[in-house]
């Protein structure tokens, strides 16, 4: 049986999710026993012109229920993107898995031919459903997800593969 769009999109982008969650835990508690301002790692960034780890965090949440949403029809939800402290980014990836538990496979399984069309900024998006899956959720979520681990890791947090891919 071929895989559908909820199961390629739902369930993976809560277990990343949780992932990040437990990875941010983590550089939450080695600042604290290192004493480490937390501004220094929630605002590092592989590069000046590359975003800090709020922002990858806030991109990676984005990707999953901005996608999702667009996936299953409906118009998604706002967040403010005010998030300053560890505490915060919990809270947006807390809200973002619990917007995700509200999606049932029937909203986005069968949406490969929806009409997906979205702006940001000056630039217009338009796809069908799976390619906007395939080609833009997807590795957008990952790309963000990747750099706020690497972020860390480049940062001195002792986090490896199994922690990224997190527990079976």
């Amino acid at each position: 049986m071929p895989i559908s769009m909820y199961q390629a999109s739902v369930p993976q982008f809560k277990k990343m999710l949780l992932n990040l969650s437990a990875i941010l835990k983590k550089a939450e508690e080695y600042a604290d026993s290192n004493k480490i301002d937390p501004t220094a790692l929630l605002g590092a960034r592989l590069f000046p012109n590359m975003f800090n780890l709020i922002k990858q965090v806030q991109i990676a949440c984005d990707q999953a229920k901005n996608g999702c949403s667009r996936l299953a029809g409906i118009e998604p939800i706002k967040f403010a993107d005010d998030e300053v402290s560890f505490s915060d980014l919990q809270h947006r990836i807390t809200k973002t898995i619990q917007f995700l538990d509200t999606l049932k496979a029937d909203q986005i399984d069968n949406s490969e031919d929806r009409e997906i069309n979205f702006s940001i900024r000056e630039y217009q998006f338009n796809f069908k459903g799976q390619q906007f899956l395939l080609s833009w959720v997807i590795p957008n979520f990952y790309f963000h997800l990747t750099t706020a681990y690497d972020l860390l890791r480049h940062n001195g947090l002792d986090v490896g593969k199994s922690d990224y891919l997190g527990p079976k």
